[in-house]
């Protein structure tokens, strides 16, 4: 099973991100949980996550890029769920063996993270790769859509089939 977790603070105005969930709709045994749309008020029911995250295979984290890092709830599930002797350390083994994607969309184009002392957007993973890492998860290379705010119906379509590709490879390899 897939398990997305979206986490867009305002979906109604996500072109890209309404593009991509709208491409993975019909796929089978994926689920999504809108962290927005659940836990408007930020308080996360922990158990249901945990269980949530319990049946999937792969975990799907998405959401758009804000400030070079993650939305607030986002983090906040993050710091909620992941919780040690469930996610990491000792007896902490839930997620072992499970893999999770990171599915970003970011406003700037890839050459707008080409900042500062250490360019490029591989950087901007680490936090995400390190904890996924540290729960002994799988990281699998990252599908990344930048330029959401200037590309036009016809990209982003485009970058969603792209999307539901990967997806639909990984359910193959894991019926092979």
């Amino acid at each position: 099973m897939i398990l997305i977790i979206y986490a867009h603070p305002y979906p109604r105005h996500s072109h890209a991100n309404r593009h991509m969930l709208e491409q993975i709709s019909n796929l089978p045994d994926v689920e999504v949980r809108s962290l927005y749309q659940l836990y408007p008020d930020f308080n996360i029911d922990i158990l249901a996550e945990q269980e949530a995250l319990s049946r999937a295979e792969l975990i799907i984290w998405q959401h758009p890029m804000q400030w070079y890092s993650v939305p607030p709830l986002f983090k906040l599930w993050i710091d909620k769920v992941l919780t040690h002797g469930w996610a990491y350390g000792h007896g902490g083994t839930a997620l072992h063996g499970k893999s999770v994607l990171w599915a970003v969309t970011t406003g700037g184009d890839a050459h707008h993270f080409d900042l500062g002392d250490h360019p490029g957007f591989d950087v901007l993973a680490q936090p995400l790769q390190a904890t996924a890492i540290y729960c002994g998860l799988k990281w699998l290379p990252p599908f990344t859509l930048h330029g959401a705010f200037v590309c036009d119906d016809e990209t982003l379509e485009g970058q969603a089939r792209h999307y539901k590709q990967r997806l639909m490879e990984w359910q193959e390899g894991r019926r092979g």
